[in-house]
């Protein structure tokens, strides 16, 4: 049974096309578009956290914990548990957290996607 003659004519056109897709991560970094409004790699800022909680009261993915140090009550944000929603930079009354246009989150230990 031989290869039908619309998959052939279909090859050929193909064949010389421009490609759809870059050679990511290899070459062409640069050419990545990363749109508006993406919800990447939490930041956070110690220094505006007033240690109200909120976060991790709103976190469905409890990807949250709270710790008390030297200044008082902080998050830590499990990075391996979130799910990008957002919603913990919404609440926060003090604009501690934010979402960055990171979306690469690459470890070898589920210890290192910790942010603290």
């Amino acid at each position: 049974m031989g290869i039908p003659g619309y998959f052939i004519v279909e090859a050929l056109r193909n064949l010389f096309k421009k490609r759809a897709t870059i050679l990511y991560p290899y070459r062409e970094v640069g050419r990545i578009h990363v749109p508006e409004g993406l919800r990447g790699r939490i930041s956070f800022d110690r220094e505006k956290c007033i240690g109200c909680q909120l976060c991790s009261r709103v976190c469905p993915a409890k990807a949250i914990q709270i710790i008390e140090d030297e200044k008082g009550k902080r998050p830590v944000f499990l990075i391996y548990r979130c799910i990008y929603c957002g919603q913990c930079a919404d609440v926060c009354p003090r604009k501690a957290i934010t979402l960055t246009k990171t979306f690469e989150n690459i470890a070898l230990r589920k210890e290192d996607l910790v942010v603290r």
